[in-house]
């Protein structure tokens, strides 16, 4: 019975030791990248967090400046920052590189940069109505006036009888 409790205290020792171990190594350099949000349009923010990095950092890419990371309170071994996309930035995925700690992590394809899109013109890039435009509307128009027509013709008749 002793052998049994000793046995399985040493597996429950040596379990949690083999659980903290990973947790151990990624403290004393960056081990994950989050950019949120991982779709983003050229002038927007992003928001970066880096796991493992106890005392802030830089993020770079060829999508935005260089961007300091800060430790974030409460968070030991977190690093947060907020980069601004350029506005001259091609659609695609790009990389994220974060220094930490005299350390470098990569972490590929991180998040991707989509077109702008042209605002308050309907999503229209040309001036004026174009003809099919007209013929739509010359036809919508048509269909009213015979609608109405029909609609008073019918009333007309049904008040003679």
């Amino acid at each position: 019975m002793r052998n049994t409790r000793a046995l399985a205290v040493a597996g429950a020792a040596v379990a949690a030791l083999g659980l903290s171990a990973p947790a151990a190594v990624a403290w004393d350099r960056p081990s994950n990248i989050v950019a949120l949000p991982s779709v983003i349009a050229r002038g927007g923010q992003l928001t970066i967090t880096v796991d493992g990095c106890r005392n802030g950092g830089i993020a770079t890419s060829s999508a935005f400046s260089p961007t300091r990371l800060s430790p974030i309170r409460g968070a030991n071994e977190t690093a947060r920052g907020t980069a601004t996309i350029n506005n001259n930035a091609r659609p695609g995925p790009y990389d994220i590189t974060v220094r930490c700690d005299s350390r470098t992590l990569t972490k590929p394809q991180a998040f991707t940069v989509i077109g702008g899109v042209r605002g308050g013109i309907g999503g229209s890039s040309t001036t004026g109505a174009t003809p099919t435009d007209v013929a739509i509307g010359g036809g919508l128009v048509t269909a009213v006036a015979v609608g109405g027509g029909v609609f008073w013709m019918r009333r007309r008749a049904e008040r003679r009888a």
